[in-house]
Formats: C-alpha cells, sequence, structure tokens
C-alpha cells in the first residue's frame, strides 16, 4: 500500500502544481536497480508503471508536464540521465508509455538529475516545479542539499517536492532538503497513516483558489451519500474465498461502447479484490488485473433499483520461490534473480519471488553471477506453491601480490577473470566471470577453475576449486614490478623487451605518448625507446625489473 499511495500523493503534487498553463511541472523517476526491490511480493518498478499510468488522468488538463528518468540505461553510471518526455501540456500518455517500458538497472544519480530538470524547465527565467521520487539516496558523490539552496538562490520561483518511499527515516531526512530548502515539500511514505496524512494535505486541502463572489457564498450541504448500487468482488479459483482487501487486484472502471467494448478514461479505480461503488444507470466494463500479470474483465449493467455484481475468476495460484545457494541455507539469497514466465508474461525478481500465476506450468529460471538453473513448477487455480529453488554457486574474494610474499596489489585496475579449467582446442578458456578491482567478489558456480589477474603487462593465474555455497579467499600472484620513466621534452616513450627474437626485433611490452610512463611488467631486462619532436635524435636506455619491486628510470 506505501508505494502506491506514494503515486497517489504525486498525482495530488502535479494536481496542487497545475494551478496555471503557464506552469511546468518535471517528474524525476528513480528507475535504479534498487527499483526492483519488492513490496507486498510485486516489485516496486511494477507498481510505478501500473499507478502512474493511473494518477497521471488526475492531472488538470493545461499543466506542462515532462519526464525525466535516471539509471535505467546502465550499470554503474552517474551519468545514465534522460530527459524521457519534454515538458508540455496532454503528455500524460507519452509518460505512461514510457514507465511501462523501463528496465531498472543502474546508480541513482538523484541530485545531478534535479539539477538538469531546473535547467530544461528554465527555472532562472519562469516558475517551475520539480518532483523527485526515489527509493534510494544518492550514490554519486553529489551533495542534494548544497545544491537545493543554489537552485533556491537563483530560481524565480523554483521548488522541489520529494516523495520517498521504502526509506527509512534517516534516508528519508538525507534527501528531505532537497524539497525544505526550495520551498517544497518531503513526504515520506513510511506507514499508510502517514501517507493519507500527506494526501489530505496535498490533495483534499489545496484547492484552487475561488474568485470573490463564489467566496462570499455559503457552501451548499452536502448531499447525502447514496446506497451501493455495485458490488465488485474477485476469487483465484471458482467456488473460492473472494479476494476482500487484497490490494495486489488492481480494478478500472470504464464506460461501455456500443459494441461493449470499454470505452474513454477510468471512471475509477482501487487496489483491492473486492468493493462497492456507486454508478449513474448505464453499461460499463470492470477490467481487473492481478500482479498486472492475470487480467480479466466483466461487463455489467447498471439498472434502477437492482445491485451489479461484476465478478472475475483469475484461474490462478499464489506461488512463493526462496533462491539459496545450498538446500541448507537458513536465508534467501537476496542477489539471486528469479525469472518467472507463464503465457505471455514474464518478469524477474531478486531475492524471494512472490507471485500470483495463472494456472498451469510456470518456468522458474534462477541466476546467481554465471550459475544459471531452470525448473518448472505446476500452479493449481486456487492453490498455494512454496519451495526452494537451488541454484549451486560459491563466492570468490579476488586479491594479487606482485611476487610470493611480496606486496599487495592495491589497485582498482587490476581485472580479475575466472576461466575453464580445461582449455577449448584452440588453446582458450571459456570466461566464466570477471571484474575490476583487488578484494572484488565474484559468484562462481562449483567446479575447479582458474583465476586469472592482469595488471599492465604483467599477467599471473591459480587455478581453485569451490563447491556451491563456500566462499574463498584467492590470491594470484602476478610476479611483477613496476618500472616509472621520465624522459623530459620527450613525445613518445616505448617500452620493449631486451632480449631479441630470432628475426632480430624486440618485442614491444607497452608505450605512451608524453614525457612519463609507468607500466607493470613481467621481472627481465628491458629497453626504453624514446623519441622526440622536431630534429632531436631518439634515445635509449636500460632498465630490470625485479618482482615486488618499483624501478625508476630518467632519460635526459
Amino acid at each position: 500500500m506505501r508505494l502506491k499511495a506514494a503515486f497517489m500523493l504525486l498525482a495530488g503534487l502535479l494536481a496542487a502544481t497545475g494551478t496555471s498553463a503557464a506552469d511546468k511541472t518535471m517528474i524525476v523517476l528513480d528507475a535504479s536497480g534498487s527499483m526492483w526491490g519488492q513490496i507486498g511480493g510485486r516489485s516496486k518498478i511494477e507498481i510505478a508503471r501500473e499507478t502512474l499510468g493511473t494518477v497521471l488522468k488526475s492531472v488538470p488538463a493545461g499543466t506542462e508536464l515532462g519526464l525525466m528518468v535516471y539509471g535505467h540505461r546502465e550499470k554503474g553510471s552517474c551519468s545514465d540521465i534522460e530527459l524521457a518526455v519534454p515538458p508540455g501540456a496532454g503528455t500524460g500518455e507519452a509518460i505512461t508509455a514510457f514507465v511501462s517500458g523501463l528496465n531498472p538497472k543502474g546508480k541513482t544519480p538523484l541530485t545531478q538529475s534535479v539539477e538538469q530538470a531546473a535547467d530544461i524547465l528554465k527555472y532562472t527565467e519562469d516558475k517551475a516545479t520539480v518532483v523527485l521520487v526515489t527509493d534510494g539516496l544518492e550514490t554519486c558523490e553529489a551533495d542534494p542539499c548544497a545544491l537545493a539552496s543554489a537552485l533556491e538562490g537563483k530560481g524565480v520561483d523554483f521548488t522541489t517536492h520529494v516523495v520517498g518511499f521504502g526509506l527509512t527515516e534517516e534516508e528519508g531526512r538525507q534527501v528531505a532538503c532537497l524539497a525544505e530548502n526550495t520551498g517544497g515539500k518531503y513526504f515520506q511514505a513510511s506507514d499508510a497513516t502517514q501517507l493519507v496524512a500527506a494526501l489530505t494535505e496535498t490533495v483534499a486541502e489545496a484547492p484552487m483558489a475561488k474568485p470573490a463572489e463564489e467566496v462570499a457564498q455559503a457552501e451548499p450541504e452536502p448531499e447525502p451519500v447514496a446506497e451501493f448500487n455495485t458490488e465488485f468482488d474477485s476469487v483465484l479459483a471458482e467456488g473460492g474465498p473472494s479476494l476482500g482487501d487484497n490490494d495486489s487486484v488492481f480494478w478500472r472502471i470504464y464506460k461501455a461502447d456500443a459494441g461493449g467494448k470499454s470505452a474513454g478514461a477510468p471512471l475509477e479505480s482501487q487496489y483491492k479484490g473486492a468493493f462497492s461503488g456507486n454508478y449513474p444507470p448505464g453499461k460499463y466494463v470492470a477490467v481487473a488485473a492481478l500482479q498486472s500479470a492475470i487480467k480479466r474483465e466483466a461487463p455489467f449493467e447498471v439498472k434502477d433499483g437492482a445491485v451489479a455484481k461484476p465478478f472475475v475468476n483469475f484461474d490462478a495460484g499464489h506461488v512463493t520461490i526462496h533462491p539459496k545457494r545450498t538446500p541448507q541455507d537458513a536465508e534467501d539469497d537476496a542477489n539471486a534473480g528469479v525469472e518467472i514466465a507463464f503465457g505471455d508474461h514474464s518478469t524477474t525478481y531478486y531475492g524471494t519471488a512472490k507471485f500470483y500465476a495463472s494456472a498451469g506450468d510456470v518456468k522458474l529460471t534462477g541466476r546467481i553471477g554465471p550459475a544459471i538453473v531452470e525448473e518448472t513448477v505446476a500452479v493449481k487455480a486456487g492453490g498455494t506453491i512454496e519451495r526452494d529453488l537451488v541454484i549451486g554457486s560459491g563466492v570468490v574474494f579476488n586479491k594479487a601480490v606482485y611476487g610470493e610474499g611480496g606486496p599487495e596489489v592495491d589497485s582498482g585496475s587490476v581485472f580479475f577473470e575466472v576461466v575453464a579449467a580445461s582449455k577449448n582446442i584452440d588453446g582458450t578458456r571459456k570466461s566464466i566471470a570477471y571484474t575490476y578491482g583487488t578484494g572484488t567478489k565474484l559468484d562462481v558456480p562449483p567446479g575447479d577453475h582458474v583465476l586469472t589477474a592482469k595488471l599492465g603487462s604483467a599477467t599471473g593465474e591459480i587455478p581453485f576449486s569451490v563447491k556451491a555455497g563456500e566462499t574463498k579467499d584467492i590470491t594470484v600472484n602476478i610476479n611483477a614490478g613496476v618500472l616509472a620513466i621520465t624522459a623530459p621534452g620527450a613525445n613518445f616513450i616505448e617500452i620493449l623487451t631486451a632480449a631479441k627474437d630470432i628475426q632480430g626485433k624486440r618485442k614491444s611490452m607497452s608505450y605512451a605518448y608524453g614525457t612519463e610512463w609507468q607500466d607493470t611488467l613481467p621481472p627481465g631486462d628491458y629497453v626504453v625507446a624514446v623519441k622526440y619532436e622536431g630534429d632531436l635524435a631518439p634515445k635509449e636506455a636500460t632498465a630490470t625489473v625485479k618482482a615486488g619491486e618499483r624501478s625508476e628510470v630518467a632519460v635526459q
């Protein structure tokens, strides 16, 4: 309920900011990898797609609305920010369509995103509002509080509202300054009560200004609430219990056209398995979705003096999958990806997967790094399945040293790769997993492997074995030293082996343009060749590299 209320809050914020056709509002939407996190068995991005499309229909006509998204195209990138929909009137459908295709995967550059949104809205010239919807904190070494103060100082009438969902109070305080420093509001979706209060404040208590003559008139007495003339209900199986207050069911009610199909925008939407409503006499179509994966339609007609009872049977069951590295693991692996597929629907959960599926076979594909397992479960209508999905995988923590007993390699540039122990017919080995940086972690399937490490022109390797659920610290000896060269006035430096091959040629190890160069090299003797611009003659110098030691050569 928290995420749904957060997006309903977004609708209230947009309505509150849309009082003038000249105002412009930019939604900045978090599409980082954490949006695959689950609330009530559903991913946050799934709720965002479904709910945002509905609430945008309540935005006042004439509001110039745009969408900026971050973290949806690249992993680990702080520049993955996209203006998805430029601000303009009538952009609701374009925003909904873009959000429906999002695939969260990256970081959270929320500060830079808000700054770019402000610039696009020309906040130094016009009134501008940014509504940031985030489920995480800044991950790109930027200061949102400082940015907010700068925007407030330069802006004509600039405001940022922040909707945080799934954040702790401490996390909320770290992003609330974006709103507070610009005269906006921060709303923390930590429980339903706080969200109802926030919605009341931003929607029910934020009416548009009335003309003076209307204010002078007495408010009309409210009309008495009519009895409900429509009762909606849904079940998982024929003859099964009502889904009642289950908020995994999303209803949309439409007027029916002459052919009995849904027409126009929804008249109402509800997140409940069963509820009651009041509608004028006429024909309608109720569209019910169970976690947006299973959809049913129920045409109905409202008649005077009768109660219509739209009803849907989803013909589905509930499934809970616990991904584990070994059958003995007490906890589910939060990093495991569990892809589910049935009918034409597929989605991926991370960690424990809780979902509804149509009766029939459901294909499960579990992934931890390169380890993959596939299974099929048979779902019965109204039934419940809970089982483990064992994805055999071990963990390797990588280290490297320059020499036996020598100093450790402390570098983010060292390249670690796990390859197959057996070689292909051409002598190469199949790559299994890789990463950069000393002390990093790799998930690997059980079995015999080789860990390689490469830094500069030096490479080392070590065979190892790992079992499912096992964690190992593996250290690779790259057996190398460092050669540092300075050559004042040079424009090209090259390191070559001192020994020549049978053709009388030296092997080039590495080169660089400029006056300095440094490389990590296997032990041995080398020649440093230096070239200069103009008429200056090339020069050479000799150097010896020892494992675990640094050598410095100056070519004058």
